[in-house]
């Protein structure tokens, strides 16, 4: 039977779940309730440790719910696929913790070919895939007719990966937010972190807007907003974010029932019976003064993909890199995290009913595909498109989280086990070098990777 979902992500309209009081001590300070910081809570706490999580807003009122809900190895950077290898075995292990439906499928991801630069761009990401013994293969022509019967469009092959899995963004979240809350995690929403509480050179606590905490470890993973918090404490990192818009179909006949995308459209059966469909190679990009700062940084990305964004002159007031948003502030002072609770872009119309008309074309079957509900999110991203995992040398005690590149859903649960290791001084269990912080300063060649 269907699940019956919401219309819509999390916003700030969601009432307040969690009201967790403050203590005055905890062992570990986690900073944001995506999906990476509620997992990163979660692995800290069933290591015994004292665990605070304070968000701003909602727990998963930005990218965390408003993702297209895969749950996705094929494609990954090499660095990534081991990370994301375990996510997969903390998400199965995880619909059993929550107790309730997440939504959770295997039902396969598809990159369909309409041309023959991508099919040399999967074939060259297949020796990866062997490497680490995953299930991804290259179909044919008629394989790939075989698996969308009834499909208008003629994809010449597809890349296949049987074993990925689905979920449900805003129900998934805030259903392991609760998971957390039971082993003892204590939760705040509505309670932003101001800055950071450094004595003698290394991290004391966080100053919250309700008072401060002292901790001696403290994981930022923060999002789109991590690089704004982070140069308040004079650590600099390329981060930038750009708008994605995701749109929701009305129930429909099932044509897939997995995950899928082309160089035009990416499409996702939901569990509500209907689509969620997205521009697969679009985004808009909001020029602003870390722009200019990380220009250097993203060109490589920019000679690669010089047509996947929309240049916006200005990010709207309030946003993380907006022109007149406050860059440096004391614990006392009401904070940009305070300002905007929630990140919750408008999404793009034109490429709303683009979607929904690109999906029509190629499942003629389905008629007329009509629009439930469309929203937006803001993807923080980096230069080469992976995250940064690391503990912030010049600042002992912060570990940070962040840049997860539209990649944050599926890997959540793997990075968040990672980063709580870090907080807690254990070995991370996979090789981090491709994920450090001083890549960006010591000289190294931003490398794209597959880039898929």
């Amino acid at each position: 039977m269907p699940l019956d979902l919401p219309d819509g992500p999390v916003t700030e309209a969601r009432p307040l779940e969690h009201r967790g009081s403050l203590p005055a001590e905890a062992d570990v300070v986690v900073i944001g309730g995506g999906v990476a910081g509620v997992m990163t809570a979660w692995f800290c706490r069933k290591a015994g440790q004292r665990v605070v999580l304070v968000e701003k807003g909602r727990v998963a009122g930005e990218q965390s719910s408003r993702n297209w809900g895969w749950i996705r190895q094929q494609g990954r950077d090499p660095a990534e696929l081991p990370i994301v290898m375990e996510a997969q075995r903390i998400w199965t292990a995880m619909q059993a913790e929550t107790n309730e439906d997440l939504g959770l499928r295997q039902t396969g991801t598809a990159y369909l070919i309409r041309n023959r630069a991508d099919l040399n761009r999967y074939e060259k990401w297949m020796p990866f895939a062997h490497e680490h013994g995953l299930d991804s293969r290259m179909l044919t022509q008629k394989e790939t007719a075989d698996l969308l019967p009834g499909a208008a469009t003629t994809w010449h092959g597809a890349l296949w990966t049987a074993s990925d899995m689905r979920a449900e963004p805003w129900i998934a979240v805030p259903a392991l937010a609760r998971a957390a809350v039971r082993e003892g995690v204590v939760i705040r929403e509505g309670c932003a972190a101001r800055r950071l509480d450094i004595e003698a050179g290394r991290v004391a606590g966080v100053v919250t807007e309700l008072g401060r905490i002292r901790a001696p470890r403290v994981v930022l993973a923060g999002g789109a907003w991590s690089s704004l918090f982070l140069r308040a404490h004079g650590i600099a990192i390329p981060q930038l974010s750009v708008r994605s818009t995701v749109v929701a179909t009305q129930a429909l006949p099932e044509v897939f029932d997995g995950c899928a995308a082309d160089d035009r459209i990416a499409f996702r059966r939901r569990a509500d019976g209907g689509y969620s469909l997205a521009p697969s190679n679009y985004h808009d990009f909001y020029i602003g003064p870390d722009a200019f700062r990380a220009f250097r940084s993203f060109v490589p990305q920019l000679r690669s993909d010089p047509f996947g964004s929309a240049y916006r002159p200005a990010a709207p007031a309030g946003y993380p890199d907006a022109w007149r948003t406050r860059r440096n502030w004391t614990g006392d002072e009401v904070t940009p995290f305070e300002r905007m609770r929630v990140l919750n872009p408008p999404p793009h119309a034109g490429k709303a009913q683009e979607a929904a008309k690109l999906f029509g074309a190629a499942f003629p079957q389905l008629g007329e595909v009509r629009v439930r509900a469309a929203w937006a999110g803001m993807i923080d991203t980096m230069p080469d498109t992976v995250p940064v995992i690391d503990r912030a040398d010049s600042l002992p005690g912060l570990v940070i989280l962040t840049g997860l590149s539209g990649h944050g859903f599926g890997i959540g649960p793997g990075v968040g086990r990672v980063a709580a290791d870090l907080a807690m001084d254990r070995a991370p269990g996979h090789d981090l070098s491709r994920f450090r912080l001083s890549r960006f300063s010591d000289g190294s060649k931003i490398d794209l990777g597959p880039h898929l």
